[in-house]
């Protein structure tokens, strides 16, 4: 019943509607992941970037990396591999596709995040799907709100944290022998550790972590690019023309190909499912877009960037052989792969990367579930500290159990959890549109850093608290721009 179901979502439904709304606000939108890819690396190299405000909120520079930590997993490893093996080389064609057009998704709901944001007793933010359906939709959708919350809290606070855990042990198991149960306590203490520190810890983890691990799975994929600068050319025209049918058929051909590359890159950068949200809405940030923005690069980095790292690392092997590469997938294949560049160390070396990119996602997917607990407790912290046992326990578990029917399970609720913010994401696409025009109009106007100004969208129901942004900013872009006369 749940490979039907699971099979039903995200075979049919969910492939239609994630297109659909990337490809729909790409266009509404006039491009704005292409419009403002300059502006993604103008906003994260400006000072505003890691600049906290008085309550020590998350920079967008952190929230990035938070967010980082969620997408890049074990599907920049695996899924790949999965993706070239089930639907040949052209899967990573349109893989890249539903990167590109997954920016826009993923621009619009983490703009919608960051405005419908609210600020909590501590003073920190909290914000995500949940508020934007609650908030921007209004009361009569609060059920939708709560399932939503109860689908993130299941999905990524339960279920992802013990697949992810049992992905990392049994990949140090193989790796170098060492036992499933000593990997999951040691997870166990190290992840209770940061938890119960809150988001401001966690992220202080991923600033150093993400960049680390990032780096350097990109620094060996270079390393193997520089090894095959000859074969390059040859490698991105066989994705091409595989995308399109124009190489031998492998697996079911064309239509395997599209299949399985726009399934494995839904998968891989989570663009649409809403969980990145839920970072992005805690960050300090001058306007929503600007944090938009930066999220779109996240799905670019994630893609575009590292994807691309795994797949040009097995399409450039001597072990990529279309007749027999099934007989050997998943992350085996990029190891072996990986192994023909550099030798037999390039086998650990995938181990260690799955290691980091699994436990940053666990970190990641505990603080998704504590937003949710927030959102339907309120603050409650008994509830919290209850959820980081819960965590703790699961690290143990996870790592020593065979997950199954767990991952089928979590598959078909995490169906639903996109399913459910892509309903939200529709119908909150005209606030979408006014918020971007806002940043475009100030963008227009000469102001270099728009600010937003919460008193204009009163009417769409923002929080003014969370928007305490400095007088003499809300001075300078609600004065009239005058304009500055060319230069002789």
């Amino acid at each position: 019943m749940l490979d039907i179901i699971n099979d039903l979502l995200w075979g049919k439904v969910l492939i239609v509607l994630l297109i659909a709304v990337g490809i729909g606000f790409t266009v509404c939108s006039r491009f704005v992941q292409f419009r403002y890819f300059g502006r993604m690396f103008r906003i994260l190299s400006a000072s505003q970037a890691f600049k906290r405000d008085k309550h020590g909120h998350l920079s967008s520079f952190q929230a990035l990396l938070l967010s980082v930590a969620g997408r890049v997993g074990g599907g920049n490893i695996a899924g790949v591999a999965v993706a070239i093996t089930l639907g040949g080389p052209g899967a990573i064609f349109w893989m890249w596709l539903v990167g590109l057009m997954g920016m826009a998704t993923s621009y619009l709901e983490c703009t919608l995040a960051q405005a419908y944001k609210t600020t909590q007793p501590d003073g920190t933010y909290r914000g995500g799907p949940a508020y934007y359906i609650a908030r921007g939709l209004g009361s009569q959708w609060k059920w939708l709100a709560g399932l939503y919350s109860v689908l993130l809290l299941v999905t990524f606070g339960f279920g992802f944290t013990a697949l992810q855990s049992y992905a990392v042990a049994t990949s140090v198991d193989d790796a170098f022998g060492i036992p499933v149960v000593y990997t999951g306590i040691a997870m166990a203490v190290v992840v209770g550790l940061i938890i119960f520190g809150g988001v401001k810890r966690i992220a202080r983890v991923a600033e150093v972590l993400v960049p680390v691990m990032a780096v350097g799975y990109l620094l060996i994929a270079i390393v193997v690019l520089s090894m095959n600068l000859t074969r390059i050319p040859d490698a991105i025209l066989l994705i091409v023309n595989s995308a399109f049918g124009l190489e031998q058929a492998v697996g079911g051909g064309i239509g395997a190909a599209i299949l399985m590359g726009v399934k494995r890159g839904l998968f891989s950068n989570e663009a649409g499912l809403g969980s990145a949200p839920n970072v992005a809405a805690v960050a300090y940030v001058p306007h929503p877009a600007n944090q938009g923005i930066v999220q779109a690069f996240s799905v670019f980095i994630d893609t575009l960037i590292i994807c691309s790292a795994t797949a040009f690392t097995i399409l450039l092997s001597g072990v990529y052989d279309p007749a027999a590469v099934a007989d050997i997938g998943g992350v085996a294949l990029t190891q072996a792969s990986l192994a023909d560049h550099v030798g037999e160390w390039g086998r650990s070396f995938v181990s260690i990367a799955l290691l980091l990119f699994g436990f940053s996602t666990i970190l990641y997917n505990y603080y998704l579930g504590e937003n949710s607990i927030n959102f339907l407790s309120d603050q409650n912290k008994t509830l919290f500290n209850v959820f980081r046992i819960a965590v703790i326990g699961l690290c143990s578990w996870g790592a020593i159990t065979d997950l199954g029917t767990v991952f089928a399970f979590a598959d078909v609720t995490m169906g639903f959890l996109a399913l459910a913010n892509l309903i939200a994401l529709i119908m909150l696409i005209k606030p979408g549109l006014r918020f971007m025009r806002d940043f475009d109009d100030q963008i227009k106007a000469g102001i270099e850093q728009p600010i937003f100004d919460a008193s204009k969208f009163s009417d769409l129901n923002v929080d003014p608290a969370a928007w305490d942004i400095e007088p003499e900013d809300l001075q300078r872009v609600r004065r009239p721009q005058v304009a500055t006369p060319p230069s002789s």
